[in-house]
Order: structure tokens, then C-alpha cells, then sequence
């Protein structure tokens, strides 16, 4: 579904999404249409709860990282964030995604769009 799709520049670390190059850093360039970029917003409001959550749970010394619910979720919603990345990214998210190795179902340094 390419109609309606604009230009996009997402920076990972704060989870914000601009349309304008020069306003900020960014880390990746997508093309998505209105649902797209509405789904991609929502995975980054998801952390963004999740890691208050987090937040709080760290301050209980006995719960360890490995054992906690909050920050699985926490890593699923990323790694959902990433693959929507690579699927609406450009050719040079898609490498940097791809040789981060941490979709293991999409091809490695592949060098073409799909």
C-alpha cells in the first residue's frame, strides 16, 4: 500500500518521529503512510510506559533484570520497532538493521530494497 506514503526521520533513543531532517538528529529514513507511523508512535508510547514501569521496579533490589516481565516487554515492543523499521526503511536502515543481526527472519546486509 505505497499511497499517501511521506518521508519520514525516526531517533531511536527518545522514540520521536519528524518529517524534517534539519529539525533534529535522526537515526533512521522511512517512507510510511498515516497507519504506519500511528503504529510505529504507539510502539514508542509503549516503552515509554513500560519503562516508568521499570523505573520503579528498579528500585526493589531483589528482582532481578532477567526475571521481570516489564523489561520483556520492553524488548518486544523494540524489536517491533525494528522490524517495522526495516520494513518501511530505506536502503541504508535496512543494512544497519540487518547487520545488527537481531532479525534473525530478515536477510543480512542484503545491499537492495525489497
Amino acid at each position: 500500500m505505497a499511497e499517501n506514503r511521506k518521508t519520514y526521520y525516526v531517533w531511536l533513543p527518545s522514540g520521536q518521529i519528524f518529517q524534517d531532517s534539519e529539525s533534529s538528529p535522526w537515526n533512521y529514513k522511512i517512507e510510511a503512510n498515516d497507519e504506519e507511523i500511528g503504529q510505529l508512535r504507539a510502539y514508542f508510547n509503549q516503552n515509554y510506559s513500560t519503562e516508568i514501569g521499570n523505573f520503579y521496579r528498579a528500585h526493589i533490589p531483589f528482582l532481578e533484570y532477567h526475571h521481570d516481565p516489564g523489561n520483556d516487554a520492553y524488548d518486544k515492543t523494540l524489536h517491533e520497532v525494528y522490524e517495522l523499521i526495516y520494513k518501511l526503511g530505506d536502503t541504508n536502515a535496512r543494512n544497519h538493521i540487518a547487520n545488527m543481526g537481531i532479525l534473525s527472519s530478515f536477510p543480512r546486509e542484503t545491499g537492495e530494497d525489497m
